[in-house]
């Protein structure tokens, strides 16, 4: 084989790789990121929000809400980065449980939480979206219909009106994109803070 023709054809291909390793690995980045931070630095950064000076959660990861003083989000599949146990909302593991609408787990999970939440609100048809997870497992959202199931709950605990939660849910609701794409829906995140800030 003759080298002259090789060392022809492997300069040029050697020389591209390293040329647009540094435009698209480095440049185009670089670039990018800049002109982020000056459009949109509060996406760019994560959506993240902060109350006095502390990181409490994002806008785009949902988190694990306990307390029945505050309104609870989906429930997440997802699990320790090991597998070995359940750990909501671990977004370094986002996943479904990959269980079918037939499959007897799921049945009796979704039972089992439907029994749980219609003790609280008796009489009123659950949600689907508070008793099974998202595709993702990490879903910030819920319906409204899901925040509004959660009104007597949290209206008993804060000693405020039914009315005045209410508002606050339909303060915080955000419609279709465009008024034709998605379905409306509710920040848990952001109507939890809302919550925090709303006077008796």
């Amino acid at each position: 084989m003759n080298m002259s023709i090789v060392n022809k054809s492997l300069r040029p291909a050697i020389m591209m790789v390293i040329l647009f390793s540094i435009i698209i690995g480095l440049i185009y980045p670089g670039i990018v990121t800049a002109i982020s931070q000056v459009i949109f630095p509060y996406q760019a950064n994560g959506s993240l929000h902060t109350v006095n000076g502390q990181v409490i959660g994002s806008d785009l990861i949902g988190q694990e809400w306990t307390s029945p003083r505050y309104f609870h989000g989906r429930p997440s599949a997802t699990l320790a980065n090991d597998g070995s146990k359940s750990q909501p909302y671990n977004a370094q593991n986002s996943a479904a449980s990959n269980l079918g609408p037939t499959n007897k787990t799921l049945i009796k999970t979704v039972k089992q939480r439907t029994e749980e939440l219609q003790k609280e609100n008796p009489g009123v048809a659950v949600p689907v979206d508070l008793v099974t997870s998202s595709g993702s497992g990490l879903d910030p959202d819920i319906t409204p219909a899901a925040a509004y199931f959660q009104i007597p709950r949290i209206a008993n605990e804060r000693g405020l009106t039914p009315d005045q939660v209410k508002k606050l849910v339909a303060d915080n609701t955000t419609g279709r994109f465009l008024w034709i794409f998605g379905e409306a829906h509710v920040n848990v995140l952001n109507l939890n803070i809302a919550l925090d800030a709303l006077k008796k």
